[in-house]
């Protein structure tokens, strides 16, 4: 037992109690070294008797490791990414590793200042949402290559960014959402997608210029939307494609000018849930009902998407998949930081349910 007076049992108090000299506990409590099986139990035992915890300073200057993971998400408070963040924890939790978070904000500026600091917290690895466009630059993350600090990616990459990544097949359901909406028999489908701060209607050719410096995943969904209407022979109408700020008031602003055209929307596709919500307020503005007065369809199955009157019908991605999935690759990377990078590319679905219906004549 430690000596009567002290506080906080030390090393020294384990290594007394087990008989063994402060280098051996160091050993079997940092988990690095060779220790006999027979002297291991020794130790875990003394220390659990004393109830000693080990100074995570210390371990981290011997071992190099501080067993934790940087995690730079784009918006915390967005559904999406509080449930990566979910898969993120659980799968990290199990290996012994908590997660340092900061959110970027969709900032550029602040997620710089976030790796800058998570790499001076001297974090084990990162996982990271991009908030620069495909064509961003990533001289802020040269320095983990320097210090020999794994990155994940997840939901977008960056071109020429060598990294692995987790991102969902967004061009697919993308299409397969307008194809939903084709079928019903909407040949005018408003477009609304983000984060950006311009609303002007592009034309055609910036709409697909656009898709270069726009985030990967966005631009994605973009491509999807105009790979549906050139199947179904439908021309793009660029004033039915608009980027959204991404707060509601921006959103409703851009339905409202939609809905005041000549010739307006029959359906929406929203790729943002601020988008969604923004479209709600501008509809019951309106006074307009769905699918009554306009189909829709939204990415991202919120809780309450399924229990509103009527259901929505929504693109449901799974967002906890992708953070188990960017947890275990940068996991495996720490173990094998010279494999070949790779991509995961997840399945989201289209969740049908009763948004959608033929436009009204």
């Amino acid at each position: 037992m430690p000596p009567r007076g002290r506080g906080t049992p030390t090393i020294s108090d384990v290594a007394q109690a087990a008989g063994v000299g402060r280098a051996t506990v160091a050993r079997t409590l940092g988990g690095y070294g060779a220790v006999s099986e027979r002297t291991r139990i020794k130790v875990l035992a003394a220390a659990e008797e004393l109830g000693y915890r080990p100074n995570s300073v210390a371990r981290s200057m011997a071992t190099r490791r501080t067993q934790t993971i940087g995690v730079v998400l784009a918006d915390v408070a967005n559904p999406f990414f509080a449930e990566v963040l979910r898969g993120i924890s659980a799968t990290t939790s199990q290996h012994g590793y908590d997660v340092l978070l900061i959110s970027s904000e969709e900032e550029a500026e602040r997620e710089r200042a976030a790796v800058d600091v998570l790499v001076n917290k001297l974090v084990d690895g990162m996982i990271l949402a991009p908030s620069g466009g495909r064509r961003a630059s990533v001289s802020h993350l040269a320095v983990l290559g320097e210090r020999g600090i794994p990155l994940v990616l997840v939901d977008r990459t960056v071109d020429g960014l060598d990294a692995d990544a987790v991102v969902i097949n967004n061009r697919a359901v993308a299409r397969d959402s307008v194809d939903e909406l084709v079928r019903n028999g909407h040949r005018r489908i408003g477009f609304l997608w983000g984060p950006t701060t311009s609303t002007a209607p592009p034309t055609l050719d910036e709409l697909r210029d656009a898709v270069g410096t726009s985030l990967s995943s966005e631009g994605d969904r973009l491509l999807g939307y105009l790979d549906a209407l050139e199947q179904a022979g439908i021309e793009p109408d660029p004033g039915l494609v608009s980027h959204v700020r991404p707060d509601e008031e921006s959103a409703a602003l851009t339905v409202e000018s939609m809905l005041a055209m000549p010739h307006p929307p029959t359906a929406f596709l929203a790729t943002e849930t601020s988008a969604l919500t923004g479209m709600l307020r501008a509809l019951r503005a309106e006074g307009l009902r769905y699918p009554r007065d306009v189909s829709l369809i939204a990415f991202d199955d919120s809780p309450w998407a399924a229990v509103i009157e009527p259901p929505m019908t929504v693109v449901a991605q799974p967002a906890r998949r992708v953070g188990i999935e960017a947890a275990s690759l940068l996991l495996r990377r720490m173990q094998n930081p010279t494999e070949a990078t790779v991509q995961v590319e997840l399945a989201a679905e289209l969740a049908h349910r009763e948004s959608v219906a033929a436009p009204k004549r």
